[in-house]
């Protein structure tokens, strides 16, 4: 191939940012990108275990990720190594931006979580959000994070959660 040559990218670098930082980075496979949505997939990329309480995140999870340009939110299924799905993990954050082959996102504190059943649907880490200053520093910011919160929920306490968003 001529160095002028697009070769398809199946891979993607995700970088999440947080408070101006890189929180973590890892690598993904690219499913979709469709100029608005980002779809990748992604062992969890943490180390060891994360137990919440409600859920834990562990070695041989796998998790698929979408992301908008357009939208202040993030939402990731959550499978289990066996390959059932433990529930959606939402971040709340600015519009995703995709440079080449990498991804960065920037967290703004707010999540969201849905297990697989529905039962249980909770906001997650307003304190930090609230802590973080970004209501006095960036308020338009902060509307749209708050606002993007209560989207996520109400589609999360529906009846057919995710689906339609995700399809």
């Amino acid at each position: 191939m001529s160095a002028n040559s697009a070769e398809p990218v199946d891979r993607l670098e995700v970088v999440l940012v947080k408070a101006g930082r890189t929180k973590i980075r890892y690598p993904a496979e690219l499913l979709g990108d469709d100029g608005v949505r980002i779809a990748v997939r992604a062992p969890w990329a943490g180390s060891g275990v994360r137990d919440f309480g409600f859920v834990r995140f562990e070695p041989g999870d796998v998790f698929t990720e979408y992301y908008w340009r357009d939208r202040w939110y993030a939402v990731k299924e959550v499978r289990a190594a066996d390959g059932s799905v433990k529930g959606w993990y939402c971040d709340i954050t600015r519009p995703a931006v995709r440079s080449g082959a990498e991804l960065v996102v920037e967290d703004l504190d707010l999540d969201l979580w849905r297990s697989a059943d529905g039962r249980d649907v909770r906001r997650l880490d307003e304190d930090e959000f609230a802590e973080s200053g970004l209501a006095r520093t960036d308020p338009p910011a902060a509307s749209a994070a708050l606002a993007a919160l209560d989207a996520l929920e109400a589609l999360a306490a529906g009846p057919g959660g995710f689906a339609e968003l995700l399809a």
